[in-house]
């Protein structure tokens, strides 16, 4: 009887911490509420050359969203995000080039960049307009070093 007791006293235990860490957990004002943002009313950000923009409509613990604007010709140096990517083309077309390997994208198109892919992109001539997703949100960081844009 005992051994009874006490294993109902543990899973009380148990119960009752967990609803409380729950109650902590939804009450925590760093964690991301749930959002509902209009492209006009989007954070936006651009390259101190003006050549590409960044609307964020979303940010959370394990994505990010934005739609991206490149003026035409505009290039995305080499690099390497440590989260995955991908960027379905709304607007324009240019060519990417993955681990190199190149590709010719257009309208339509979606692209899967592996996380830490080696990565450059050229804008063809005309204004690109892309839906961009990390599974992560930490490589969309880089765009904090991007000012604020002016109010369209």
């Amino acid at each position: 009887m005992k051994n009874i007791s006490l294993l109902f006293l543990i899973a009380a235990a148990g119960a009752l911490l967990g609803s409380s860490w729950a109650n902590t957990k939804k009450s925590d004002p760093l964690r991301p509420q749930a959002n509902i943002v209009n492209l006009q009313s989007a954070p936006h950000r651009q390259t101190p050359s003006q050549t590409a923009d960044v609307h964020v409509l979303a940010k959370g613990e394990n994505a990010f969203m934005a739609i991206l604007k490149m003026v035409p010709g505009a290039k995305v140096p080499l690099h390497r995000d440590s989260d995955e990517e991908y960027i379905y083309i709304l607007e324009g077309k240019g060519t990417i080039q993955i681990d190199g390997k190149k590709h010719t994208l257009q309208k339509g198109d979606a692209v899967y960049m592996p996380a830490n892919a080696e990565v450059t992109f050229e804008n063809g001539d005309q204004p690109l307009v892309g839906l961009q997703v990390f599974a992560g949100p930490k490589s969309a960081d880089k765009y904090l070093k991007w000012p604020a844009a002016a109010t369209e």
